[in-house]
């Protein structure tokens, strides 16, 4: 045998990946994950009473979904069944799942472990229901996904959503930690190192476990700073996709900051998007957006700014165009906010829905025909610039609906002096109405 592992250029002692050599051997030993597996939480507290039901764990990737299910099968002794969603297909489930009965029949329980089941489609997902609620498998299921916009909502109904964090600093050092006593040799880092590989890994253990296993093959000389560290190791880009979660999750961030008056989270939120890749110019029509709905008439100057800066990047590309992006986010989250205009715009749409097909009335309609000024079109117009004011009082709204109020301007920017004259206004038609 030794000969034949010779032939093929192998060695019968192949050494162990770091990631599987400290692959977790019981729950306590996941790190980062305390909220779940703790004496409180719910994984803890199911292992413990010796009852199961089907989960989905939803975590970014790294963070110990997979371990997590085999401790799982282990701690309540049932057989552990794994399957990946990118690789298999309705064959393997009808195998699974017939040996499953068959196992059931015996006394013995079955933990479906299915990584990445998202990736099965619509009916796939309809495949499980009847093998889950017969209790023929505990259904556990991975996913870096959101399941409420990936899974089936018969499937989500069956299981509980369970959500794993991505590892903190502290957790990634305990890994390091973990990885010079098992493999007895000490990782030559200095302390600024040890958080730049942290940092590097991006929350993810088994990445992090990747960059230590490289920095041990490397064996440096001396123990490496954060620079020297970078040289030996290639950076991590962060994790993003602009077609998944993340990607609404950091344009919600970096909307909420700029609605939040924050100019510092919202260019941390720009930088990475423009980071992770997304296109300059989403984030130039949500900053569009951001302007009419969150500034509006508090700083009208905004909208025609954020335009100009859309046109700049289109003018000059990426890299240097995406400054006038990052002035247009500075500049709408140092505004004053308003969103009148935006809460104005939707109780008018609802009016307007609501009282069908009110004619306007007769004094504000053009008469260019002589029958048409018989019925009264045009009769007691007003033309606001012949008054001294510039303003006449006139009503403009059907007869039938009456006055109706939608925009009210708040006190801050510029739509603090257009409150004042609105009151003005108001006052003069009030009188007029009284005459």
């Amino acid at each position: 045998m030794s000969n034949l592992f010779e032939a093929a250029g192998l060695q019968q002692s192949a050494p162990q990946p770091l990631a599987d050599l400290l692959r977790p051997r019981t729950l306590p030993e996941v790190v980062g994950q305390d909220h779940l597996l703790g004496a409180d939480g719910p994984i803890g507290r199911m292992v413990a009473q010796k009852r199961l039901s089907s989960l989905i764990l939803w975590g970014p990737p790294g963070v110990g979904k997979t371990s997590i299910a085999r401790l799982l099968a282990e701690h309540t002794d049932l057989h552990f069944e794994l399957l990946s969603a990118v690789f298999s297909g309705v064959a393997d489930l009808r195998k699974i799942f017939e040996a499953a009965k068959a196992r059931r029949e015996t006394g013995t329980g079955t933990l479906l472990f299915v990584d990445e089941i998202h990736r099965f489609n619509r009916a796939q997902q309809d495949g499980f229901l009847p093998y889950v609620e017969q209790g023929i498998v505990t259904l556990v299921g991975a996913t870096t996904e959101n399941p409420s916009f990936e899974l089936n909502g018969a499937l989500l109904s069956r299981c509980n959503v369970l959500v794993l964090e991505r590892l903190d600093e502290a957790a990634l050092l305990e890994l390091l930690a973990r990885v010079e006593t098992r493999t007895s040799k000490k990782l030559l880092l200095d302390a600024a190192a040890r958080t730049a590989m942290c940092a590097m890994a991006d929350g993810d253990g088994r990445y992090l476990l990747n960059l230590a296993e490289e920095v041990l093959a490397l064996a440096p000389q001396k123990p490496l700073n954060t620079e020297g560290l970078a040289h030996l190791v290639q950076k991590r880009a962060a994790q993003y996709d602009r077609d998944r979660d993340s990607h609404y999750n950091l344009i919600s961030a970096l909307h909420k900051s700029v609605r939040g008056s924050d100019p510092d989270a919202a260019l941390y939120w720009l930088a990475r998007m423009l980071t992770g890749g997304e296109h300059p110019l989403f984030l130039g029509r949500r900053m569009v957006r951001m302007a009419s709905e969150d500034i509006g008439q508090a700083d009208p100057s905004a909208l025609p700014l954020v335009l100009a800066a859309v046109e700049t990047y289109r003018l000059l590309g990426s890299p240097e165009g995406e400054l006038a992006l990052a002035q247009a986010c500075v500049h709408l989250a140092c505004a004053p906010k308003s969103n009148a205009t935006y809460l104005a715009f939707k109780a008018a749409m609802v009016s307007a829905q609501q009282s069908g097909s009110l004619a306007p009335p007769k004094h504000i309609l053009n008469a260019p025909t002589k029958m048409m000024k018989d019925q009264g079109y045009g009769a007691g117009y007003v033309y606001d610039h012949g008054e001294n004011s510039g303003f006449s009082g006139q009503d403009y709204f059907p007869s039938e609906l009456g006055r109706q109020q939608f925009y009210q301007p708040v006190e801050r920017g510029e739509e603090a002096k257009i409150a004042k004259r609105l009151a003005k206004w108001r006052s003069i038609r009030d009188a007029k109405i009284e005459e």
